[in-house]
C-alpha cells in the first residue's frame, strides 16, 4: 500500500489492532461479526436500532443462537464490545460495517431504507480517513449509488479521505462446519486503496479472503449465490410435482443421480423456501434488470415454482385427508416444525407460516410443535406450540411435517399418527414400511 495520508494511518492501525469498530446492525449478521472482532482485541460499538438488543448486549446475553452468551459476557466486561441506539458512537470509529436487513416490499421491489438510514447516519459523524463496509445483501450498484455520494458530495475523496468497500454476509445459521472465520469473505473495495484497507480489517478474524475488482462485482456474487440455490430448488421442486404423477419416488431418483460423480450437485424439493436469503435476494437482481428493461426469466419463473410449494402440500393434505373420506374443515391437523430450516430458531418467510394460514382459512383446526418457537403470530390469529405427546398425536387426523428437527423421533412420531404428510423425507430411513405416510 502506498504510504502517507489517513488511509494509510488506518491502515497501520488496523495492523497494530487499535483500530475501533462499529457495526451497524446487531443481527445475525452483525452481532457474529461484532463479536469476532472484539475477540481479536479490537473495540467494537454495535449500533442497533432496536433497544430491547441493545439492553440485551448490554447485560453481556445473546440473542443469536451461533454467538455464545459467554463470550457475549465476557467481551462486554473487559469493555471490547458495547451496544448503543445513539448514531453518534459513529464519530469514534475508524472503520464501519453496514449489516441492516433490506427486506422486500409487498411489490418485490427493494427496500433500501435501511441502507439509506445507516448511510446518513454515517454522513453525520464522519471523518477523513474512516473505512465504511456495505455488507447487507442488495442489488449491484448500491455501494456506489447509495453510500458514495453521500460521502464524496461533502468534498471528501474515496481512496484518499476514506475508503469504501463492499462484502457480502455469508452466514449460515445453526450451520456447525462453517461459521464467521473459516467461511471464505468476498470483498471489493472503490479503489485498491480502499480494497487493501477491508482486506487489512477482515484478515484480523477470516483465514480466506476473495478480493474482487469493485463493489459492483461483489454484489452481483451474492446475487448469483442465493440465485443459483433458489433457481434449483424451483427446478427440483417442479421435478417432484412431475413425479408425483408420475407415480415414481423423487427422493430415490435424487439419491441415484447423487451417485453420479461429476455433472450432478442434489437439491432437495420441500413445502416452500424460507430464511433471510434464498427467497428474497433473487428479486433484487430481477429487480435491477427490469430497470434495465431485462426480463430475468429464470428467478420470475423459479420464484413462481416455490411461492406455489405451500399450495401444493395444502393440497396433498386435502387429497389424503379425501382418502380417508374426511374433510379439511374440522379436521385436526398438527404441523411439525415451523422454523424455516432445521435446527434454528427462525421462523422468517418461513413456507409453515403460509401453509398454517391456508390450512386455519378452509377450517380446519391447526396445532404446531416446534422445539424452538414457542409462539407464532400469523397475523390473524396466534398459536403455541403444543406438547408433542402420544395424546397430541393420536388425537390428530393429519401430522405435516414440515421442519425436520434433529429432536424429533421419527419412529414414535409415525407410530401415533393417523396419517403423516412428509414434505422433508423425514421418514426415508424408517426400516419399517407405512402405508399412511405421504411423501412430497
Amino acid at each position: 500500500m502506498t504510504e502517507g495520508g489517513v488511509t494509510q494511518a488506518l491502515y497501520d492501525k488496523i495492523v497494530r489492532r487499535e483500530a475501533q469498530v462499529a457495526v451497524i446492525g446487531l443481527g445475525y449478521v452483525g452481532l457474529p461479526l461484532a463479536v469476532a472482532f472484539a475477540q481479536e482485541g479490537l473495540r467494537v460499538t454495535g449500533i442497533e436500532v432496536d433497544e430491547a438488543k441493545v439492553a440485551s448486549v448490554m447485560r453481556g446475553e445473546s440473542y443469536i443462537g451461533d454467538v455464545s452468551p459467554q463470550d457475549v459476557a465476557a467481551l462486554v466486561a473487559e469493555g471490547k464490545l458495547s451496544a448503543t441506539t445513539d448514531y453518534a458512537a459513529l464519530a469514534q470509529a475508524d472503520a464501519i460495517i453496514i449489516c441492516v436487513p433490506t427486506p422486500l416490499s409487498k411489490t418485490r421491489d427493494p427496500d433500501i431504507s435501511y441502507i439509506i438510514a445507516a448511510a446518513d447516519g454515517i454522513a453525520r459523524h464522519f471523518h477523513p480517513g474512516q473505512l465504511i463496509v456495505l455488507e447487507s445483501t442488495t442489488y449491484p450498484g448500491t455501494t456506489e449509488e447509495i453510500i458514495l455520494p453521500r460521502i464524496a458530495g461533502n468534498g471528501y475523496r474515496v481512496g484518499e479521505d476514506f475508503s469504501l468497500a463492499f462484502s457480502p454476509e455469508r452466514i449460515d445459521p445453526g450451520n456447525r462446519r462453517f461459521n464467521v472465520r473459516n467461511t471464505p469473505k468476498v470483498i471489493g473495495g472503490l479503489t485498491p486503496r480502499c480494497l487493501e484497507v477491508a482486506k487489512a480489517l477482515y484478515g484480523l478474524i477470516i483465514e480466506q479472503l476473495v478480493p474482487v475488482s469493485n463493489p459492483r462485482t461483489a454484489e452481483m456474487v451474492k446475487l448469483l449465490e442465493n440465485t443459483f440455490r433458489a433457481v434449483n430448488i424451483g427446478l427440483i421442486n417442479e421435478v417432484a410435482l412431475m413425479c408425483a404423477r408420475l407415480g415414481i419416488d423423487v427422493w430415490e431418483v435424487i439419491a441415484a443421480a447423487t451417485t453420479k460423480p461429476y455433472g450432478f450437485m442434489p437439491f432437495y424439493p420441500g413445502p416452500g423456501l424460507g430464511g433471510h436469503c434464498i427467497p428474497l435476494d433473487p428479486y433484487y437482481l430481477s429487480w435491477k434488470m427490469r430497470t434495465l428493461n431485462y426480463n430475468a426469466r429464470f428467478i420470475e419463473l423459479a420464484g413462481e415454482i416455490n411461492a406455489n410449494m405451500p399450495h401444493h402440500v395444502v393440497n396433498m393434505v386435502g387429497d389424503a385427508l379425501n382418502a380417508q373420506r374426511k374433510a379439511v374443515r374440522g379436521s385436526r391437523l398438527l404441523i411439525l416444525g415451523v422454523a424455516y430450516k432445521a435446527n434454528v430458531a427462525d421462523v422468517r418467510e418461513s413456507p409453515a407460516i403460509d401453509i398454517l394460514k391456508l390450512l386455519h382459512d378452509k377450517g380446519a383446526l391447526t396445532y404446531y410443535h416446534d422445539p424452538y418457537i414457542p409462539r407464532l403470530d400469523l397475523g390473524a390469529f396466534t398459536l403455541s406450540s403444543s406438547d408433542l405427546s402420544d395424546s397430541l398425536l393420536t388425537a390428530m387426523d393429519c401430522v405435516v411435517i414440515v421442519t425436520a428437527h434433529a429432536s424429533y423421533d421419527w419412529e414414535r412420531i409415525v407410530r401415533q399418527a393417523a396419517l403423516v404428510i412428509d414434505t422433508r423425507n423425514a421418514t426415508g430411513a424408517l426400516k419399517e414400511g407405512y402405508p399412511h405416510i405421504v411423501k412430497l
